[in-house]
């Protein structure tokens, strides 16, 4: 396979359009359980979407291209979210009601053939080397007090995996997704949207919380567990923000 155009890249895997496919190929041989894992992931969600009217790239092939593991699947072409919420600022309101809405219907799937987020959550606070065993004690005991769902949770949330087209609504990048509570994954699209797009995290809480009678409070109580989550990416520029965020005091 020849890979063609570059389109995006992250810390673990580069992005590229090739032959109407968009290719996701893992930087490094020893990630190759992380891609064999990312496609069985999607590919579960593939097969219990199809009640759902979100739709989803379909795989095509797990393969080796140029001694890395790769995944082939639909190039999905179209405006994402963000890039709609950053050319046309004036319907930022009526954007995210839509991205609310998206999510909430996610939320309405069972997975029960997924892995827990909860497990994938205490694995990753865990391993981590940049807190002392009683912080990493008291996010554990937060977590494992936590309620246990099976609902659908994409993990990685946020407007520049949704993809608006004529054919519909398109949720990309579900590798990461698991089996948990709604809660978290709201915790987690928060997160990430503080990271990346500050303006928009408080209008999106505000919005998930009206719509669906969560209490926000409930939420942030899934903050501290998320952040130390994300610290184990080992993003350095991310670092202090999210120790910031680990002190399970300031959501008691």
């Amino acid at each position: 396979m020849e890979l063609k155009n570059f389109v995006a890249g992250s810390d673990i895997y580069d992005v590229y359009e090739s032959d109407g496919l968009a290719v996701r190929v893992y930087k490094d041989e020893k990630y190759k359980e992380k891609c064999l894992y990312a496609a069985l992931t999607h590919a579960r969600v593939e097969t219990s979407l199809g009640m759902s009217s979100i739709k989803m790239p379909i795989i095509h092939e797990v393969s080796l291209v140029d001694g890395k593991w790769a995944i082939s699947m639909d190039w999905i072409s179209g405006p994402t979210l963000g890039q709609l919420i950053d050319e046309n600022p004036d319907k930022t309101d009526m954007y995210m009601d839509k991205f609310v809405d998206i999510q909430c219907e996610i939320h309405e799937q069972y997975m029960p053939l997924l892995s827990k987020l909860k497990d994938k959550l205490s694995r990753q606070i865990k391993s981590l080397g940049q807190i002392d065993e009683i912080k990493k004690y008291e996010l554990l005991t937060r977590l494992d007090s936590m309620p246990k769902h099976i609902k659908l949770c994409h993990n990685n949330f946020n407007p520049d995996c949704v993809i608006l087209n004529d054919d519909g609504t398109y949720v990309l990048n579900w590798g990461s997704a698991r089996q948990g509570n709604a809660s978290a994954d709201v915790a987690k699209t928060y997160l990430l949207l503080s990271l990346r797009r500050p303006n928009l995290a408080d209008t999106y809480l505000e919005k998930y919380c009206q719509k669906t009678g969560t209490s926000k409070q409930y939420i942030q109580q899934w903050l501290p567990i998320v952040a130390a989550a994300q610290l184990d990416r080992g993003i350095e520029e991310e670092k202090d923000f999210l120790m910031r965020w680990i002190d399970v005091v300031d959501y008691s």
